[in-house]
């Protein structure tokens, strides 16, 4: 900890230091780096120790914690382990969507055991063609009698080689733009699934993204998720818990990364002198730590905005925006001021910069979230007759 901005307190946070320091979670952290995998261990360790879920009601088997506090919790998280447990943390958030409007039995079979980190339930949203633009989607789910028959490909997807089941956004055939769009829960193991793995990417590496391509696939009507064609509007609101609970682990990864470089810079000797005393230096990380905090407030304020139904959907979006631009930029400084080191894999910093940089795009690129709030400024007006 560093004297002046102390890290945020809860005692979700203690509970998350100990789980750390007994899981190795920071040298897993790079180990699923460098070798690819989804950490099974790990997440269902994660799971035993109630760590799983932590926004997600105990009536649904969760933790019960409120936006605020799992958002503490998830800080910790990747401030000791990266992005990538803090992720899988909020996986059952990811899938709320089932958990929120899915059939019992589907909830029981599935997202429970999502909860005690037995089974790993995807989310596949993305196209070739529908990115951002979710409404463009072109995967088509059509009724045929009590099934429904689905054919696309989703591209872009987070644990396509992983994942015993995910849910699975398409639309019914003829409809056009959000109207239309429902959600599905589909095990990856139905006759028809192909999973094909990607080109490999920049950072979180774990998550081992790829296509999967339905063809024809056969799914049961218990097996939609809530109301024919009100999948758009179901994703949307579990969009912006995310949102703002991802703003909590880019931070937390950016402090880690702060605090190991105001340390060093402190020790650090230059032409006879500490490399601390070069304003060039210092003031950039001094604005860093106090950029840190900032968005951090707004953070928790837009959550509890959002806890109480306050907010709209661009103020809690704009949380992980803003933190995702402070962490890379904290993290690119970390990078610089460790010199020829910190641009080496000897250092952590590369793959926190690695891992942070899809802030930016997923879950709503930043120019996306930027229009939503400018909407919330500056609401459309239904045109007026002369």
């Amino acid at each position: 900890m560093t004297a002046g901005w102390p890290l945020p307190t809860a005692p979700i946070a203690e509970e998350v230091a100990r789980f750390a320091a007994a899981h190795q979670l920071d040298r897993r952290s790079r180990e699923v780096d460098e070798r690819p995998e989804f950490p099974r261990r790990e997440f269902r360790a994660m799971g035993e120790a109630g760590l799983l879920g932590l926004a997600t009601s105990k009536e649904r088997g969760g933790r019960g914690l409120s936006l605020t506090e799992a958002a503490v919790g998830l800080y910790h998280l990747a401030y000791r382990g990266g992005t990538a447990f803090a992720k899988i943390s909020l996986q059952p958030e990811f899938s709320s969507v089932l958990a929120d409007h899915g059939d019992r039995a589907l909830v029981e079979r599935w997202f429970r055991p999502l909860l005690r980190g037995e089974t790993l339930v995807g989310n596949q949203i993305t196209e070739a063609g529908a990115g951002s633009d979710a409404s463009a989607l072109a995967t088509v789910a059509e009724r045929v009698g009590d099934d429904y028959v689905l054919s696309g490909e989703k591209t872009e997807v987070a644990h396509a080689l992983d994942a015993e089941a995910a849910l699975v956004y398409a639309r019914s055939p003829g409809s056009t733009r959000h109207r239309g769009i429902s959600a599905f829960l589909v095990p990856q193991d139905l006759p028809g699934v192909r999973r094909v793995p990607g080109s490999g990417d920049l950072g979180e590496r774990w998550q081992r993204r790829g296509s999967v391509v339905y063809d024809r696939v056969q799914i049961p009507l218990s097996h939609r998720i809530g109301a024919e064609g009100e999948g758009f509007t179901y994703v949307r609101s579990e969009l912006v818990r995310e949102r703002g609970l991802l703003a909590a682990v880019y931070l937390g990864v950016a402090r880690a990364s702060w605090e190991e470089t105001v340390r060093y810079v402190g020790e650090r000797a230059t032409f006879g002198r500490p490399l601390s005393d070069d304003q060039a230096v210092a003031f950039p990380l001094v604005d860093d730590g106090a950029a840190m905090v900032a968005t951090w407030q707004y953070t928790l304020h837009a959550l509890e905005q959002l806890d109480t139904g306050v907010a709209g959907e661009g103020t809690v979006s704009m949380a992980k925006a803003m933190a995702a631009e402070v962490a890379l930029r904290t993290i690119d400084h970390a990078i610089q001021f460790h010199g020829g080191r910190g641009y080496s894999r000897a250092l952590s910093h590369e793959q926190r910069w690695r891992d942070v940089r899809s802030g930016s795009i997923a879950h709503g690129a930043s120019e996306v979230i930027r229009r939503s709030m400018a909407r919330e400024l500056w609401p459309r007006k239904s045109p007026t007759n002369p």
